[in-house]
């Protein structure tokens, strides 16, 4: 290896088309590190080499696009989930099908495989979890408790908890044995995209939209931290091996956090775009995304990144002076561990147990070397090839790597000069905005934002102010009311059919508001019977119930189109069809 590419600190390892159609779901091997599986509207799985852009093996058998997929502790198996709320389990090394589950109503969010033995937790857009036996055809538990989609599901390192990460701002803690839930978090302001527990002490974290990561103490069920920092949100989280520092991913950034106090003890700039997952092995960070069809995959090499010392967190800003190192680096506080099984048995399934319409699915091999070299080898207690194990090398400091310079690619003087071609576009439109912005501040602290404020961003006819002023409101479901709602809705007709992803969502996040606060209201006042004599309050009401009514019913409309999506979008549509599923029996 050239001396110059050991002072790399990051760098992208592999790009690759996974799909003939878009990818919406991918999952690291945390066992080896090594493996990568990606699921895709085409409704197939497909498993790779991270290093390569070969396809391993191909896993057939869905009927609606793939929404969820992960790989298990062992690398053994892959669980997938569909958009029609169907789980399939299978078996790498047999390259087969070993169990189709069906319980769920609509698409699957999240998976989590059990540590040991066969068992798997889902969730859905119904909001439902389910604990699964793979050897058994039904669910153990159905847990219900979250008021909107779950994101994210981990179980504890002892297999005897499961915590669940929500669009409800909330983080829930289950008992797999009594079949209930033990606690509820609730500190984050938005929603939770991903929890983790800690790998071998009583700790949680959870990272959320709003852009932090809290940490809960199992024993004593209360947050003993808060890791601020992160300009974007919180999309993956992975606690170091040893569990001294916790490695944040959100958009083109890494941060490695401690606590007790909470620090931030490095960021890293990484061109990832919107990670999906991390993994760690040989001292180097493993990380994938995927944009369209095409999946990347990055490395960051640890050993060039700080994992103690730094300073205490100040918004994003960092002090040159480091803390004192404490004399605990996990912290200050001295947890319980968790106690795990010395030996675990496995059940093979014989194939009279499998059900009619996996006999369908199946595994296609393209790489029939790699696939038993690594799913196959002779001696079965190293599941890792040797070859494989070594650290991925880093690329010349030069960029002359095709992983970092490809043809057609702009050098960095060209890129600068593109750049600045828009810039003084770009300062006049931000001007504008923020001029736009300060005329409404105005409204808003001399009246109220009940109206006027909103009715303001409005006149102005620019629907990036309209989407600023909701971005705050929708924080504060007390502001809302129902003249805010008639303002409102038909804005929101214009944002979910904006080209820009970012309106959509504060548009989604708007009508799940309604829905919730108002349509109750809006339905009993539209059913009501007609009151004996002229009661003009009432009257105004019931037109404003009527025109909210409307608006809703022609907002279902595009919904429903747009549920169709794959991925997070599609997702996000799809329960917005279930919250207003109500309209269509409405008057």
């Amino acid at each position: 290896m050239a001396a110059a590419s050991t002072t790399k600190i990051s760098w992208r390892l592999s790009e690759f088309e996974a799909h003939s159609k878009m990818v919406s779901c991918l999952a690291l091997a945390k066992h080896s590190g090594r493996l990568l599986a990606t699921g895709g509207e085409d409704c197939s799985v497909n498993i790779w080499s991270i290093s390569k852009a070969n396809c391993i093996m191909s896993l057939t058998g869905h009927k609606n696009p793939v929404e969820c997929v992960e790989i298990n502790s062992t690398d053994e198996q892959v669980v997938t989930g569909s958009q029609s709320g169907s789980v399939r389990v299978w078996d790498l090394e047999a390259a087969k099908i070993l169990r189709t589950l069906t319980g769920h109503r609509s698409s699957i969010t999240s998976l989590s495989c059990h540590p040991f033995g066969e068992y798997i937790a889902s969730s859905s857009m119904d909001m439902n979890i389910k604990l699964w036996d793979v050897r058994r055809k039904g669910y153990i538990f159905s847990f219900s408790g979250h008021s909107e989609a779950v994101r994210s599901l981990a179980f504890s390192p002892d297999g005897k908890w499961l915590a669940s990460a929500s669009d409800d701002c909330s983080v829930k803690l289950w008992d797999l044995a009594q079949g209930k839930v033990i606690k509820e978090f609730r500190s984050h302001a938005a929603a939770v995209n991903t929890v983790q527990f800690h790998p071998n002490e009583y700790l949680l974290a959870s990272g959320s939209s709003d852009r932090t990561i809290k940490l809960w103490d199992l024993e004593k069920f209360t947050m003993i931290g808060s890791l601020e920092g992160n300009t974007t949100p919180v999309r993956c989280m992975l606690f170091s091996p040893d569990g001294c520092c916790l490695y944040s991913g959100a958009t083109d950034c890494l941060r490695v956090f401690g606590w007790e106090p909470d620090r931030c003890f490095d960021m890293v700039s990484v061109g990832w775009g919107k990670v999906s997952d991390l993994a760690v092995c040989n001292q180097q960070l493993i990380a994938a995304s995927h944009h369209l069809s095409i999946v990347s995959s990055y490395v960051v090499d640890l050993k060039r990144v700080k994992k103690s010392g730094g300073s205490v967190i100040q918004g994003i800003i960092q002090h040159n002076q480091p803390l004192t190192e404490p004399k605990d680096p996990k912290g200050a506080t001295i947890r319980r561990s968790y106690e795990r099984p010395t030996t675990t048995c496995r059940e093979r399934r014989s194939p009279s147990e499998e059900e009619a319409d996996e006999k369908l699915s199946s595994a296609e091999i393209h790489n029939a070397e790699d696939y038993r070299e690594i799913f196959q080898p002779k001696n079965a207690i190293s599941r890792t090839p040797p070859r494989m194990s070594e650290p991925f090398p880093a690329p010349p400091e030069d960029g002359e790597s095709h992983t970092n310079h490809r043809p057609g690619a702009l050098s960095d003087d060209e890129a600068v000069t593109q750049i600045k071609k828009g810039h003084d576009t770009m300062c006049v439109m931000l001007s504008s905005r923020h001029k736009n912005l300060e005329t409404v501040r105005a409204v808003w602290v001399r009246e109220d934002i009940k109206v006027s404020a909103l009715d303001t961003a409005v006149s102005i006819n620019d629907l990036s102010i309209v989407v600023d002023i909701l971005n705050i409101i929708n924080l504060q479901p007390s502001l809302w009311k129902l003249d805010l709602c008639t303002t409102v809705l038909p804005q929101i007709d214009k944002l979910l059919q904006s080209k820009y992803e970012s309106y959509m969502q504060t548009g989604c996040t708007s009508v799940k508001l309604i829905m919730k606060h108002f349509w109750v209201l809006i339905s009993d006042t539209l059913k009501a019977t007609p009151s004996v004599g002229v009661d003009i309050s009432r009257e105004e009401r019931h037109q404003k119930c009527r025109l909210c009514c409307k608006q809703l019913k022609n907002l279902s409309n595009i919904v429903k189109n747009k549920a169709a999506q794959v991925g997070r979008h599609g997702s996000t549509f799809r329960e917005l069809q279930l919250l207003m599923a109500p309209l269509d029996d409405s008057l």
